[in-house]
């Protein structure tokens, strides 16, 4: 039996119905199986830069900002890629489970997805980043006999300068969430994935790159508690209609507006499609009043309407002007707009 009484169309990023009449607790992180597969992986996957490694020791240019001269190494890493890969992986499998590893850029990068058994043993994520950037470390110094005094000039490499600084600045090894000591409060790891990875993981596709911000930032929501109780149905209308481009709003107010449209433009856009919804409704106002302000009976609904207008109007005007530093004052000047225009926060 549905949770939420509330059912949604979803639409992919050309417009086209995916599936209709979703129960809107299907969409949740705690029950969606796809969506906890990308929190998954996020957790459990690291980069490894073997040319940028290659580079750092052959100039000993190791760390974020150091050189030491006399200690370079010239060590053909992304030659043995292959070797250096099986290391990585041996050293990273469990058993029944092995580390999961694909290349990328010419054999220079390599995506490394450590054992779930991993996660499942630690208290924190950052399990997936010591552990290969160890993993590493070893390869490289075993398959080129690296003697114990150079041996720590690798290890620079591979985990930078760690632990002088908490996180592993400057070395070969990476992942998209930052380590737990650089979130600012609980539960803020996944919503702090920069902007710029969902745009790399996406090639650079507006929808899809929304989407999986949305994906990672409701996500985070749940794990900071902002979902409990009637909270939860806030914000999976939020995540629904902003991020899903659930009933094609998204779309629908992007390519109304996209050609010759403007911030403004895009909020009358939203109110007209909220009235057509029956979402709002406007009142009679005071008595001598000039203004006639609108009322809802769903405010949780109007909120999920007002967040997908903010994206489509941030897409329309940064679209427009080909650049993303409009993004604070759209966020700030499309729901003014809308608070003057309806009288309904926005």
């Amino acid at each position: 039996m549905a949770k939420y009484k509330d059912v949604i169309d979803l639409y992919d990023d050309k417009g086209k119905l995916l599936k209709s009449n979703v129960s809107l607790d299907k969409i949740s992180p705690v029950i969606n199986p796809a969506i906890r597969k990308i929190v998954d992986t996020a957790k459990r996957s690291v980069a490894v830069n073997l040319g940028g490694m290659q580079d750092a020791l052959k100039t000993g240019k190791i760390g974020k900002h150091q050189q030491i001269l006399g200690r370079e190494l010239n060590l053909d890493i992304v030659g043995h890629v292959d070797a250096i890969e099986k290391k990585i992986k041996d050293y990273l499998s469990v058993p029944g489970e092995k580390a999961e590893i694909k290349r990328f850029n010419g054999d220079k990068l390599l995506l490394v997805k450590v054992p779930s058994a991993r996660i499942e043993a630690a208290a924190t994520y950052d399990v997936s980043l010591t552990n290969v950037a160890a993993a590493t470390t070893y390869a490289v110094v075993d398959e080129f006999k690296v003697g114990m005094f150079d041996a720590s000039t690798v290890k620079a490499a591979a985990f930078g300068t760690y632990p002088v600084t908490m996180d592993l600045a400057g070395g070969a090894c990476s992942m998209i969430m930052s380590i737990p000591q650089n979130n600012e409060s609980l539960g803020y790891a996944l919503r702090n994935v920069p902007s710029n990875q969902t745009v790399m993981m996406t090639h650079r596709n507006a929808m899809q790159g929304a989407a999986l911000a949305a994906t990672f930032e409701q996500a985070g929501e749940f794990e900071m508690g902002n979902a409990v109780g009637p909270f939860e149905r806030a914000q999976l209308l939020l995540y629904a209609y902003q991020g899903l481009n659930a009933n094609n709003m998204v779309y629908d107010l992007v390519k109304e507006n996209g050609k010759t449209g403007t911030v403004g433009t895009v909020v009358q856009s939203l109110v007209e499609r909220a009235i057509e919804d029956k979402v709002i409704k406007q009142t009679e106002g005071t008595k001598n009043g000039y203004f006639k302000p609108y009322e809802t009976k769903d405010p949780m609904m109007w909120n999920a309407y007002a967040s997908a207008g903010t994206l489509a109007a941030t897409m329309v005007n940064c679209g427009a002007g080909r650049f993303a530093q409009a993004v604070s004052a759209t966020l700030l000047y499309f729901n003014d707009l809308l608070e003057h225009e309806t009288g309904l926060p926005g």
